[in-house]
C-alpha cells in the first residue's frame, strides 16, 4: 500500500519499490527510475539517497554550498520532500490537505517540470478557469511553499508566484434569516435531546462543528460561565490508506482556535440540565461523530420546515447576530478563534436586509 507524500508502493513480490525522475539524455525527455528494497524504511532511505544525488547541490571539492541552477530541479521532488517536512512538524490534519490538494490539483499539471518552469504564466494556463477561487487559493498557497522550501534548502533562486485577480466574485455566504430562527428556535425547545441542543449551542457559542463533537464537560465551567474551546474532531486518512479514515481528536485549528467563551445564562442552564458523569456533552464517552450530528441538523431543518442548509450557517448566523446586535468586531473575533479581524468581517459578518433598511430609515433622523 503506498504512503501519502511519497512515491512509493508494495508490489505483489513483496518487495517495496520506490520511483524517482531523471532526464534522459538519448530519449531527451524524463523519465522514472526505481530503487527496491525489503521494508519501506529501507527504500525510502534508498530513494532520499538517490534524490540527494540528483540535487548535488553541494561542492565538496571547496567544502561550500553553491547555487544550483532551477533548471536542473524537478519540482516533484522538491514537492514530495516537503510534504515530508510537513508530516513530521505540522498538524497531520494539515498534511493530509496540502497532501490531498497537490496530488488532485498540481500534480499532474507540474510532475515532469522544472523549477525555471513553474512561472505565473505557465500555472494560469494549467489550470484556468478549472476550480473555484478557493482552490485556486489552495493551489498557488501550496506551490509558493514549495518554493520557499527548495530555496531555502537548495539556494535555489527562483521567484514566487502571484496569484492574478479573480473576476469571479464568490457568492456571498448566506445566513439564517430571522424568521427561519424563530421557526428553529421553535423547534429545538421541544423535547430537547442532545443533537438539539448541539445546534443550539452552536447559534449561542458559534463553535465549529468540530469543536462541538469534541467538547468534554471538563470545558465547561461553571463558577466562571465559560467555555473552553481545548480540542477539535475530523475524520482523517488512516496512516497508509488513500481510503479508509479514522474520526480523530486533535489540537484546534490554530493557536487562536484555543480560546474561551462566556456563556449566557440560558446556556449554562441547558448545560446543567443535561449535566452527566460521561466524558463529552454531546458524544458519552466518546466524540460525538460530525455526520452524525449533521445528519440529525438536516432531520430538524425539516422539522421546521427551513429549505436545506449546511451546518455551518449556524455560525455564520451567530456572528451575524452578535453585530447586529451591537457587538465590537475585536471581541467577536477572539470568540470565533480568528487571528485576525478581517477574516471575521470578510467571511462571517453578513449584515441582514433589515439591519441595512434600518441604517437608511436612521438617515431622516439627519435630513429631517
Amino acid at each position: 500500500m503506498g504512503r501519502h507524500g511519497e512515491n512509493i508502493r508494495k508490489r505483489k513480490d513483496g518487495r517495496w519499490e520506490g520511483r524517482y525522475l531523471v532526464y534522459d539524455k538519448e530519449k531527451g525527455k524524463k523519465v522514472y527510475r526505481s530503487v527496491y528494497a525489503r521494508s519501506y524504511e529501507a527504500v525510502r532511505e534508498k530513494l532520499e539517497d538517490k534524490k540527494g544525488q540528483l540535487l548535488n547541490y553541494t561542492n565538496k571539492s571547496e567544502g561550500k554550498q553553491h547555487r544550483i541552477c532551477p533548471e536542473d530541479v524537478n519540482l516533484d521532488i522538491v514537492a514530495q520532500e516537503w510534504l515530508t517536512e510537513v508530516m513530521k512538524k505540522r498538524k497531520r490534519s494539515t498534511y493530509i490537505k496540502y497532501h490531498l490538494t497537490y496530488h488532485r490539483y498540481i500534480q499532474e499539471f507540474f510532475q515532469s517540470a522544472t523549477l525555471s518552469e513553474l512561472t505565473n504564466e505557465e500555472v494560469r494556463q494549467k489550470i484556468s478557469g478549472q476550480y473555484s477561487d478557493s482552490v485556486y487559493k489552495s493551489i498557488y498557497c501550496i506551490l509558493n511553499q514549495i518554493l520557499k522550501f527548495a530555496s531555502e534548502r537548495y539556494n535555489v533562486m527562483v521567484p514566487l508566484l502571484k496569484k492574478s485577480v479573480s473576476d469571479v466574485r464568490n457568492a456571498p455566504v448566506k445566513v439564517l434569516a430571522k424568521s427561519e430562527q424563530r421557526k428553529l428556535i421553535d423547534v429545538l425547545s421541544i423535547e430537547m435531546d442532545r443533537f438539539k441542543m448541539a445546534v443550539l449551542m452552536c447559534l449561542f457559542t458559534g463553535l465549529r462543528l468540530g469543536e462541538l463533537c469534541a467538547l468534554k464537560w471538563v470545558d465547561i465551567d461553571f463558577e466562571n460561565k465559560l467555555l473552553i474551546v481545548n480540542r477539535t474532531v475530523q475524520r482523517l486518512y488512516a496512516e497508509g490508506y488513500r481510503t479508509k479514515t479514522v474520526l480523530t481528536e486533535t489540537s484546534p485549528k490554530s493557536a487562536y482556535s484555543r480560546r474561551e467563551i462566556p456563556l449566557s445564562d440560558k446556556a449554562l442552564e441547558l448545560f446543567l440540565k443535561f449535566k452527566n458523569n460521561k466524558e463529552y456533552v454531546f458524544g458519552g464517552e466518546k466524540p460525538l461523530e460530525p455526520k452524525n450530528l449533521q445528519y440529525h441538523f438536516k432531520k430538524i431543518l425539516k422539522e421546521a420546515e427551513i429549505s436545506d442548509k449546511n451546518f455551518h450557517i449556524l455560525r455564520h448566523t451567530f456572528s451575524t447576530n452578535c453585530i447586529e446586535g451591537g457587538t465590537d468586531v475585536k471581541s467577536l473575533s477572539e470568540m470565533l478563534g480568528h487571528s485576525d479581524v478581517q477574516i471575521t468581517l470578510n467571511r462571517y459578518v453578513h449584515p441582514s436586509m433589515e439591519t441595512k433598511r434600518q441604517y437608511i430609515n436612521n438617515l431622516l433622523e439627519i435630513y429631517y
